[in-house]
């Protein structure tokens, strides 16, 4: 590993600052992508978060869509169908997800490391530092650096916790003595921590020693999964060339090495795929650059598939990429479906355990059941339960009558279902409940009413 040396320990990287026409168009997607990050838990869509992920409360607002613990199913179903899309794209356009879009990418490469050039200079500057005395301008420096470090781990922080428990919620807890939301001030205390540890110190670690999807790209990528690769049928073997010279022994690689250089994992790419590469682009920016120089074709480290380069032919379609796709494809299908066909109220009646049929003196069966009701929307719900068959069936709530559900929350009721005793035929009946609000059906709910067993005559 690059980052490590032979006694096992670490060994700290200092790429060189990168430029170049894919690094121009990665801070233009940084630039979009952070924009939507800081500004989503200030967005709102109908009244309600953009996106709110509340493990605390088991409250999720996706879309200003409301979902809670009776949702289950359909997270589920949403984290496999994100699981499969992941596969699918890795197969196909290999960790360009890592280099592009990340957020530990996007803050290391595009955030600190760009503040980290600003103070301490590109990677030369920066080594010279790190191992001259502690005098006045390195305590400026590396003070300065780390105290920015840290109110920007700070704000990345509280924005994390906003997508937790609320934007209005962090507003209370710095709003106030920590004293009276120490749960809250914690959680931002142990997230200010963890990013400023993470981008601080940990930095390319978390993408080689602690990220899965690394080590999934073994199992996930093929020959035909497009990666950042070096292409060594043209490039070898490697020797030194200068610009207008022309000698058919060599490849076009002049081992400037450059393409190391700036590898924020410090990998040399020429060695083909590796785990610590996050496809971030600069080694090609780089290579470019030089090839430029010398008076080469661009491209010797680029966008390929290992049988592109081999064959050079690229194949995006093939039968792994059909069969995932339709996976997916019956995935989004099934999921847009249930969404689609989800009701704002979820109903649940049980009978009341250890409970029987009762005979009443009016000549009904009856039998008792718990009902709950849980509301799924913002807005308080006003329902009415009643019969749909058999028509001779009866119902009545225990206690008081009125159903209001406040909004985001359950109600709970006591019910019994009645049915004359002659038109009990059998031991168990089924018994369909209709849920209204304002007049309009909900949804539907079916129980067992049990009867009385009847006697076989011969």
């Amino acid at each position: 590993m690059a980052t490590v040396d032979e006694k096992g320990r670490r060994v700290w990287v200092y790429p060189k600052k990168p430029s170049g026409r894919y690094h121009t168009a990665r801070i233009i997607v940084t630039i979009v992508l952070l924009t939507i990050f800081f500004a989503g838990p200030f967005l709102k869509i109908g009244g309600q978060p953009f996106l709110l992920l509340n493990l605390f409360e088991r409250k999720f607002v996706v879309f200003g869509q409301a979902f809670w613990p009776q949702d289950f199913f359909l997270l589920a179903l949403t984290l496999i169908t994100l699981f499969v899309f992941v596969i699918l794209f890795t197969v196909v356009f290999g960790r360009i997800w890592c280099g592009w879009a990340c957020p530990q990418t996007l803050f290391m490469e595009m955030v600190f490391r760009k503040i980290e050039y600003l103070i301490e200079g590109d990677a030369n500057e920066q080594r010279k530092l790190n191992q001259e005395p502690w005098t006045g301008e390195k305590i400026f420096k590396k003070g300065l650096k780390q105290f920015i470090f840290l109110g920007i781990s700070i704000i990345i922080s509280h924005i994390a916790m906003a997508y937790l428990i609320g934007i209005e919620e962090v507003k209370t807890i710095i709003s106030q003595s920590p004293t009276e939301h120490m749960a809250g001030f914690i959680g931002l205390v142990a997230f200010t921590g963890i990013f400023y540890g993470v981008f601080a110190y940990f930095r390319e670690q978390a993408c080689i020693a602690v990220c899965p999807y690394g080590r999934l790209q073994g199992v996930l990528l093929v020959k035909d999964s497009i990666v950042v690769a070096y292409d060594w049928l043209r490039g070898e073997p490697r020797g030194k060339l200068k610009k207008g010279e022309v000698d058919t022994t060599k490849g076009d690689c002049i081992d400037c090495k450059l393409c190391v250089h700036v590898c924020p994992t410090g990998i040399d790419i020429r060695n083909g795929t590796q785990l610590e590469c996050v496809n971030c682009t600069a080694c090609i920016d780089a290579c470019d650059e030089v090839m430029v120089k010398v008076g080469k074709p661009k491209g010797l480290i680029r966008y390929a598939s290992y049988n592109s380069i081999k064959d050079g032919i690229q194949k995006l379609i093939t039968p792994r990429v059909i069969g995932y796709s339709m996976v997916l494809l019956a995935l989004i299908s099934f999921l847009s479906f249930m969404v689609a066909t989800r009701s704002d109220i979820e109903t649940t009646v049980l009978k009341v355990p250890g409970t029987l049929f009762q005979r009443a003196d009016d000549g009904t069966i009856s039998n008792l059941y718990n009902v709950e009701f849980v509301n799924k929307t913002f807005e308080e719900k006003t329902l009415e339960m009643k019969i749909e068959s058999p028509p001779e069936a009866m119902l009545s709530k225990v206690g008081e009558q009125s159903i209001v559900v406040p909004a985001g929350e359950m109600l709970k009721g006591v019910y019994f279902i009645k049915i004359p005793a002659d038109q009990v035929k059998e031991s168990k009946t089924v018994v369909i409940l209709g849920v209204y609000s304002e007049g309009k059906r909900l949804e539907t709910v079916k129980v067992k009413f049990i009867g009385p067993v009847k006697s076989i005559s011969n």
